[in-house]
């Protein structure tokens, strides 16, 4: 019963999101929310009863999630793109992360270990969920474009920089705990680099023996099941042997099998069992686990203050970068307001977080807001700026395009013309 309220509230209400422009995952939230808690108190998810199954399936969720966003990298265009990217995910990470910790530190939350959370509240606003602005960018005409392909490739490092920025974070917080001493950097940064060694090694038989598989059965779900155990251990292995989150193995199992040319095939099987199943109860878990309880006049200003301030440190960080980059200031502007969007990888941060006892659940409430407002705001903005700032180049591109459009409609009818007056003189002669 508690899966089937999930699912069919979180599904229309998905729907209905989707039908005002907002992205469907803002729609599975408001769903948790409503039957969690908060609202009706429908669904409890610490009932000993069926609250380990539903969190268990979160986390299954999770994994997948990361690991279909891994499947959707494009490694010849990451290992291609300059500096200019990296330089401007890095901004858009190190700003966001300092402006967030600075923020939670000045409102002086404390659970306990107040420095680790705040660093975990900053990784949050470091997160970029770019979906939104390609949907946009591609309306408008922009994608391919230099600003476009500078946000796309930059998104995608961001999120990469700030997967190793919460697994350090985590990693550090546990080590306080359990022994009262921490690792050093040193010895952490080791295990992160031995990790992907070895996953590149290992990945990179995998790659070779998948390629034989599937040109031996191409397009069978032989394939996508054997690659959906690899990142399960992947992500088994990265936790329990490296101290590393299991959702950075997943992402790396994701990107060593992205040039296969299964790869889509993978993909959509994966997305049918995320949409179909998995991604509903995660995202409504996310409500789910919000209490009103602790809602207090401090968390709503702070939520409102860490909404403004995560998407002001994309545009200053970002933009800032981009402008040192040899960008135009229009272009720049574009850069930072393409960057600002949150998603998917804000709540897995939020969701790691809560489940590692760093952040409290009331956490929630700051980042769901901040999903909305930027996703609403992100498209209209950057409508608004391409308005006044037109890039000249895709402009001409798009006259010369409509011209050679009407020109082939106009030789088109004239053909069509002449052949219905032969057709006429034919008639006649007959």
């Amino acid at each position: 019963m508690p899966l089937a309220l999930v699912f069919c509230l979180a599904k229309f209400l998905g729907l209905c999101a989707r039908k005002i422009q907002l992205p469907q995952v803002v729609g599975e939230i408001v769903a948790g929310l409503l039957l969690g808690p908060c609202v009706f108190n429908l669904i409890d998810i610490s009932n000993p009863e069926y609250g380990l199954s539903i969190r268990s399936i979160a986390e299954i969720g999770v994994i997948m999630l990361m690991f279909s966003a891994g499947l959707g990298t494009n490694l010849k265009d990451l290992l291609k793109i300059g500096p200019v990217a990296f330089m401007v995910a890095l901004a858009g990470v190190v700003v966001p992360l300092a402006a967030g910790t600075g923020v939670y530190l000045l409102f002086g939350f404390n659970n306990g270990r107040q420095f680790y959370e705040a660093l975990v509240v900053g990784t949050i606003l470091a997160a970029t969920s770019v979906s939104i602005t390609v949907q946009a960018l591609k309306e408008l005409g922009y994608l391919r474009t230099k600003v476009g392909n500078t946000i796309l490739s930059a998104a995608i490092i961001d999120d990469i920089i700030g997967i190793i920025v919460l697994t350090f974070v985590i990693t550090l917080s546990e080590n306080g705990e359990k022994s009262g001493t921490h690792d050093s950097i040193g010895i952490i940064a080791l295990k992160v680099v031995i990790f992907f060694a070895l996953a590149v090694g290992v990945g990179f038989l995998l790659f070779k023996a998948f390629k034989w598989l599937e040109n031996r059965r191409p397009h069978t779900r032989t394939i996508p099941i054997f690659a959906m155990a690899f990142c399960f251990f992947l992500s088994f292995a990265a936790e329990n042997y490296f101290g590393i989150a299991d959702i950075t193995g997943a992402y790396a199992a994701g990107i060593i099998f992205c040039e296969l040319k299964s790869a889509s095939y993978i993909e959509q099987k994966i997305d049918v069992c995320l949409y179909m199943f998995f991604g509903p109860v995660f995202f409504s878990s996310v409500g789910l686990k919000s209490n009103l309880k602790g809602m207090n006049p401090s968390i709503i200003v702070f939520a409102l203050v860490i909404t403004v301030v995560a998407m002001l440190a994309k545009i200053v960080g970002c933009g800032l970068m981009a402008r040192l980059c040899r960008f135009s200031k229009s272009d720049s502007l574009k850069v930072g307001v393409g960057m600002m969007t949150r998603g998917e990888v804000a709540l897995i941060v939020a969701d790691k977080g809560i489940s590692a006892k760093i952040l409290d659940k009331s956490i929630n409430f700051a980042v769901v807001p901040l999903i909305i407002a930027s996703s609403l705001l992100t498209p209209i903005i950057l409508k608004i700026l391409y308005s006044i700032w037109p890039d000249n180049k895709v402009k001409h591109i798009k006259d010369r395009e409509s011209q050679q459009k009407q020109m082939t409609y106009d030789e088109m009818y004239k053909d069509r013309a002449e052949q219905e007056d032969v057709v006429i003189i034919k008639t006649k002669v007959k």
